[in-house]
């Protein structure tokens, strides 16, 4: 894909009917970033209690149901503060996707990336999703999750990829398969078993998705993703990953060859379902996606 691409909507970051609110919505990454926030919150680590009916919002998927959820509450614009305990249940994907979708309201070349983050808990890397977006010189990572009050020691909205900070799953997986890492170490949370080999492996697959515009939730299967790390095809991930950091250099003919791959091996993208676990209820669901 080119930047003229990624200046487009997806299925996934398109508001419908609700454009008019992105339009609203100054495209500096400082008012993106806390407009996604304003609207949607996390719904584990949000700091509220939030109602058990109000948690499956985590599975609205799309940004036009996002929006539909938030008017529904208020039928405002999306700079009006909302309690966060009224705001839209989501995660980083979420505020991600959103923020994403506003940039490219406005003609800004931007992608989600799915990776790894280290700045939310000492010795653990959590799952997690920044923007990426194209500057007019440069891809630059930001964090929009991330209240820029808090006292993180880096900048959050111009994350330097070299830092440690936060890490590619494909850069994850590149350091895994050389033994450099202990991937017990890389997961959803500390105490939870949703971690390790098979879960860095299955988010290469998902931050090939989002590269190319299928901004799926963490949460959902398809194609050559596994639980089972004994199961998995080790080259099929070692050549993906390989060509998505090809790519981040800028090597063209890497990303070329990653849209190709994608178009054409079944085991690497979504079809027309994917099957979905909810984080929340546990629920094992077939979605349907918007095409």
């Amino acid at each position: 894909m080119d930047l003229d691409d990624y200046r487009k909507h997806s299925p996934y970051s398109d508001p419908g009917r609700h454009g008019g609110l992105l339009d609203a919505v100054a495209a500096d990454i400082p008012t993106v970033a806390a407009t996604a926030r304003n609207v949607i919150v996390h719904y584990r680590a949000g700091g509220v209690e939030l109602p058990d009916d109000r948690l499956d919002e985590v599975n609205c998927r799309w940004v036009d149901r996002i929006l539909d959820t938030d008017q529904s509450r208020f039928p405002l614009p999306l700079a009006a503060e909302r309690p966060a305990v009224d705001r839209v249940a989501g995660c980083c994907r979420d505020h991600t996707l959103l923020s994403v979708a506003v940039l490219r309201q406005h003609g800004i070349p931007s992608r989600s990336r799915v990776g790894f983050a280290s700045y939310f808990a000492p010795d653990w890397h959590h799952d997690h999703v920044l923007v990426e977006y194209w500057n007019g010189d440069r891809w630059v990572w930001a964090d929009p999750e991330l209240d820029p009050a808090g006292d993180w020691g880096f900048d959050g909205y111009d994350i330097d990829p070299k830092a440690g900070l936060f890490d590619s799953a494909a850069r994850v997986w590149s350091a895994y398969r050389a033994g450099t890492i202990d991937p017990e170490r890389y997961g959803v949370s500390p105490e939870l078993p949703i971690r390790g080999d098979w879960f860095i492996h299955d988010y290469v697959l998902i931050e090939l998705a989002h590269r190319q515009k299928d901004e799926l939730l963490l949460w959902d299967g398809f194609g050559a993703m596994t639980e089972d790390i004994a199961t998995a095809d080790l080259t099929l991930v070692d050549e993906i990953a390989a060509l998505l950091l090809a790519a981040d250099d800028g090597d063209e003919t890497a990303e070329k060859a990653l849209a190709d791959r994608y178009a054409s091996d079944a085991r690497l993208r979504p079809g027309p379902q994917v099957h979905s676990i909810s984080p929340v209820s546990g629920t094992v669901s077939i979605v349907e996606l918007r095409r």
